[in-house]
C-alpha cells in the first residue's frame, strides 16, 4: 500500500516578528528568497510569504513580492516550490493593494481569509463580504488555488456560503489557524471540531494547520495522526522550543519532515503537493 504523502507548508516570516525577536528571521527579499530555498531543500513543498517593508513592518508592496518572486526564480532555477501569496500582511492596505500582487504575478495559490476578526485586541482584521467575494472571484478568473485561513468556525461557515454562491469552487483547501490572538484555542479537541465542521459544510475539502506558541507541537503532532497537512515557520513560532529560539524556518521543516516519516507518512513533493490540491503547475 502506497503511503499518505503529507504536504509541509513553510510560513517564513509574517507580517510581525523582527530581528529583536529572533535575529533569524528573514526580512529583506533576499534573504526571504534564500530561506523559501533552504525549506524546499529540506522538504517543503509550498512557501507562504509575506513581505516586509524597510523598516521592518508587513507590507503589501507589489514591488516587494515581485522582487522576491524573481530572486527565488532566477537564483534557484531548480527550486519548483508553490507560492502562496498573502493577500492579508498590512491590516491598512485597501482592498485593491491587497491583491494588485496577485493579478501581476498569478501564483498558484494565495490566502484567502474568510472573515472578519479582533486581532491582538487593539485592532480589527477586516475581510468585508464584498471583498470575499471579488478576491474569490478574481482568484478564478487567474486560476490561483484560494489558502482559505479559518481562525474560528464561523469562517469554514462562510466558505460554505460562498462555496454555495459560486465564488468559490471546490474542492476547497483550508488552513486551520490554531492558537492565534482572537482566534480559536490551538489543542486537539479544537482541531477536531474545527475538522468535522468543514467536512460536514465542504465535504471533500482538503486541510492543513498549525499552532501559535505553546500549541504548535501538540497541533503538529494531531494533524498528521488525523490525516491533515502542516504549516511550520517563523511567522507562527519564533522559538523551536521552550527557551531556545530557531535557528533557521528550514530546522522547522526538517522537525516536521521527521514527524510526518516516524508517522509512517511520506512527505509530499512539490509535484505531489500540486496533484493533491489539484494546482496548474
Amino acid at each position: 500500500m502506497a503511503k499518505k504523502k503529507t504536504i509541509i507548508t513553510a510560513a517564513v516570516t509574517g507580517a510581525w516578528p523582527k530581528k529583536e525577536n529572533n535575529p533569524n528571521v528573514p526580512m529583506t527579499p533576499s534573504e526571504i528568497a534564500d530561506d523559501v530555498y533552504a525549506c524546499w531543500k529540506a522538504g517543503a513543498a509550498i512557501a507562504h510569504l509575506h513581505m516586509r517593508d524597510d523598516e521592518g513592518n508587513g507590507t503589501m508592496s507589489t514591488e516587494k513580492f515581485t522582487e522576491t518572486w524573481d530572486l527565488i526564480h532566477s537564483r534557484y532555477p531548480d527550486c519548483d516550490i508553490i507560492l502562496n501569496l498573502t493577500t492579508s500582511g498590512d491590516i491598512n492596505a485597501n482592498d485593491e493593494i491587497r491583491v494588485a500582487h496577485v493579478k501581476k504575478l498569478k501564483p498558484e495559490m494565495a490566502s484567502y481569509d474568510c472573515g472578519t476578526m479582533n486581532w491582538l485586541n487593539s485592532s480589527i482584521f477586516v475581510n468585508s463580504p464584498k471583498f470575499l467575494e471579488d478576491c474569490g472571484l478574481l482568484f478564478q478568473e487567474l486560476g490561483v488555488k484560494p489558502e482559505i485561513e479559518a481562525f474560528d468556525p464561523g469562517m469554514i461557515a462562510n466558505a460554505a456560503y460562498y462555496l454555495k454562491k459560486g465564488v468559490l469552487k471546490a474542492p476547497l483547501h483550508f488552513q486551520f489557524c490554531m492558537g492565534c490572538a482572537n482566534g480559536i484555542p490551538g489543542s486537539v479537541k479544537n482541531l477536531l471540531f474545527m475538522k468535522e465542521t468543514m467536512e460536514q459544510l465542504c465535504p471533500g475539502s482538503t486541510w492543513s494547520c498549525f499552532g501559535v506558541g505553546h500549541s504548535a507541537m501538540e497541533i503538529l503532532y494531531a494533524a498528521v495522526a488525523l490525516g491533515g497537512h502542516i504549516r511550520v515557520g517563523m511567522e507562527d513560532n519564533v522559538m523551536y522550543a521552550k527557551g531556545v529560539l530557531a535557528d533557521s524556518n528550514a530546522q522547522f521543516v526538517e522537525r516536521a519532515a521527521r514527524v510526518i516519516r516516524e508517522y509512517g507518512n511520506d512527505v509530499a513533493t512539490p509535484a505531489e503537493a500540486r496533484e493533491i490540491l489539484g494546482l496548474r503547475g
